[in-house]
């Protein structure tokens, strides 16, 4: 299920937003102080940059990301909407097209438990099995039949129960037909409100963006400007305090350059080869893979500009010695990293877990736990397809931070090989994690 958003503490807010407010004055006083004897208009257009810079463009900066994760949160509840109005338009499909074979009155509850009859009461005997069945009046007779007899196994009896249960809300074909077709109903009108609250939300976030664009754009217009009066700045101090207001305008548009190219790059994660190997069948240690025929690449990887050491969180609990046999991932591919970094942490990782998007479902039998809980360190093993990753391979991060609804990931090879780039997800319950 999607992870609910996270509301902020009305009163945090509004200590934050005066606390904000306070510096912001304190700063603009400091810096009017230093621009003594500066023609007004100059001094106020450094100002009115310096204030664009550090308190218009964050505090946009802020919205857009509330209102993407909240545009992200109302695309999956409207994807899941649609995957059950089709899951059950396909019920209805088949369930058409058996009445068009057998007829409405088709009873799918006896057929279905004289089915189980046959298949699953192994330790039973099978003429008092039937003797039961047929001489029930009725599927909920049957079951009571069944459960009160000595020689009925409990997990014959729980999976008696379970199926008289899901078979007797409607003992025909046309009835469930009329009750899947009410069901229809309900579920499009609920697809529908959730598509239309996805789409509100995608607005608004594009909304926020074409903001914050904008901003952007009249700060490289203001810095343009201030950069060509410059000479006008006979002070020492004045020249020290404008410079410093054009170079933090620079760090923010280089930053922004620097995000979109990393957003770009991430849509294209080039996994054209398998990232890893399964354990061979028979062998009690696996052979080693050669070193892949590829340019000389550095035997370790770089280390990252983040901290080694995770914050916010604990490696206890985690990895296993079960199966780690060192790094036998293709080098410097995703599954390589995720080994490498999960290695830096303390954390032990098999060597034989396949390629990315199989991580989560080999795991479990080296005995490691995997869930839907992000949690620093632990491996987040991407279905091929889901967020760009390879169609036919998957792909592979490594959780380094966890907020409220979103997680800041590390991974190779959404950039190059042995390229280490960082990125946030939003909604992170909907992800396979390998702890």
């Amino acid at each position: 299920m999607p992870v609910q958003v996270a509301h902020a503490d009305t009163y945090s807010d509004l200590i934050n937003a005066q606390n904000s407010q306070q510096a912001s004055a304190q700063r603009e006083s400091e810096l009017r102080s230093q621009l003594a004897g500066v023609s007004s208009d100059l001094a106020d257009t450094i100002v009115q940059l310096d204030d664009l810079t550090n308190n218009k463009i964050p505090a946009a900066q802020q919205k857009v990301s509330q209102a993407n994760a909240a545009a992200a949160a109302a695309k999956s509840e409207a994807d899941d909407a649609a995957e059950r109005l089709k899951a059950a338009q396909k019920d209805k499909s088949d369930l058409e097209a058996k009445i068009k074979q057998t007829g409405e009155d088709y009873d799918d509850a006896h057929a279905a438990v004289a089915q189980m009859a046959r298949e699953s009461m192994h330790g039973s005997d099978t003429s008092d099995v039937m003797s039961v069945m047929t001489g029930a009046t009725d599927t909920k007779e049957f079951i009571q039949s069944m459960q009160s007899r000595d020689a009925l196994s409990r997990n014959e009896a729980n999976a008696a129960s379970d199926a008289a249960d899901d078979l007797s809300t409607s003992m025909n074909r046309g009835e469930r037909l009329k009750a899947i077709e009410q069901k229809i109903t309900k579920l499009k009108a609920d697809a529908d409100t959730k598509a239309a609250a996805a789409q509100s939300a995608a607005e608004s976030a594009q909304q926020e963006r074409d903001a914050l664009n904008k901003l952007r754009a009249d700060g490289e217009s203001q810095r343009t400007a201030l950069e060509g009066r410059k000479s006008e700045l006979s002070d020492a101090a004045a020249q020290e305090a404008a410079q410093q207001v054009i170079l933090q305008s620079q760090l923010d548009s280089l930053n922004e350059q620097w995000a979109a190219e990393q957003e770009a790059a991430a849509q294209q994660v080039q996994q054209v080869t398998p990232q890893g190997t399964t354990r061979p069948a028979g062998t009690t240690t696996p052979a080693q893979p050669s070193t892949p025929s590829q340019p000389a690449q550095p035997s370790t990887p770089s280390q990252p500009s983040r901290p080694v050491t995770p914050s916010g969180g604990s490696s206890g609990g985690q990895g296993t010695s079960n199966g780690d046999y060192g790094n036998a991932y293709a080098a410097g591919q995703c599954t390589w990293w995720a080994y490498e970094r999960r290695k830096q942490m303390g954390i032990g990782t098999p060597s034989y877990l396949g390629n990315g998007g199989d991580w989560w479902r080999n795991a479990p039998s080296y005995g490691l736990r995997t869930d839907h809980t992000p949690q620093v360190g632990a491996a987040l093993s991407f279905l091929p397809g889901q967020e760009g990753a390879s169609s036919p391979w998957g792909h592979v991060a490594v959780v380094e931070s966890v907020g409220s609804n979103s997680i800041t990931i590390s991974e190779s090879n959404v950039a190059g090989l042995y390229t280490i780039t960082y990125r946030t997800l939003y909604n992170p319950g909907r992800f396979w994690y390998v702890h």
